[in-house]
């Protein structure tokens, strides 16, 4: 099993290059955004996933642990091959695919060739209760409290004083036009200020200054 490749980039094409490690050839499906920080001629490290079939063995790289992460979780969903995880990560960074998935936002996941909204919708699905986990791709470590430690700042997800009503204000900006993944990040930003926000239309007016950032 090939978990890593260290190499001079011989060959570099639209959606694979090939990695010369000490005369030997690997070629190694990517992502767009992974083949963008590689140039031809120059060594180059990639984090490797193998897939091992009865017909081929097909090498995926990535710059990052994080979008490998991102791959197999991506390839677990019913639907969701090589291919379109590839197209996906090519799309939207990591971030964006959290984003995405927490926001419920089909069309941003739909921005992947080959992912129509029956996929999109698939991948919230069953995705929206994993992809947390995931997170960055790296846990912080727990933080030991004292009595000078502020507090977490709550997620949007988790802000219950009383409960703002965040979906509301996501679909208000969403029908004034904004993306639902900005609309849904603008939204968790002003939720955190707590005090400052005491009803529906001082949240909207809050997300739409964190929008105009």
């Amino acid at each position: 099993m090939i978990a890593k490749l260290y190499g001079k980039v011989d060959v570099l094409a639209e959606d694979h290059l090939v990695l010369d490690v000490n005369g030997v050839g690997y070629l190694v499906f990517a992502p767009a955004r992974t083949l963008r920080v590689v140039t031809l001629g120059k060594p180059a490290t990639l984090v490797i996933e193998t897939h091992v079939r009865e017909d081929h063995i097909h090498l995926y790289g990535f710059a990052t642990p994080v979008e490998k992460q991102w791959f197999g979780l991506l390839t677990t969903v019913q639907g969701v091959g090589a291919k379109v995880a590839l197209a996906l990560l090519s799309a939207l960074s990591p971030d964006d695919l959290m984003t995405a998935i927490s926001a419920q936002d089909v069309t941003a996941l739909c921005r992947a060739q080959g992912v129509g909204k029956k996929v999109g919708q698939r991948i919230i699905g069953e995705l929206k209760d994993k992809a947390p986990a995931l997170g960055a791709g790296v846990s912080p470590p727990p933080v030991k409290k004292d009595k000078t430690t502020p507090e977490p700042v709550p997620d949007v997800a988790d802000v219950q004083q009383p409960r703002m009503p965040v979906e509301d204000a996501v679909s208000a900006l969403v029908n004034l036009g904004y993306g639902r993944s900005d609309a849904f990040v603008a939204v968790g930003r002003a939720a955190r200020r707590g005090d400052e926000v005491n009803s529906l239309d001082g949240l909207i007016r809050l997300a739409l200054k964190e929008l105009s950032k």
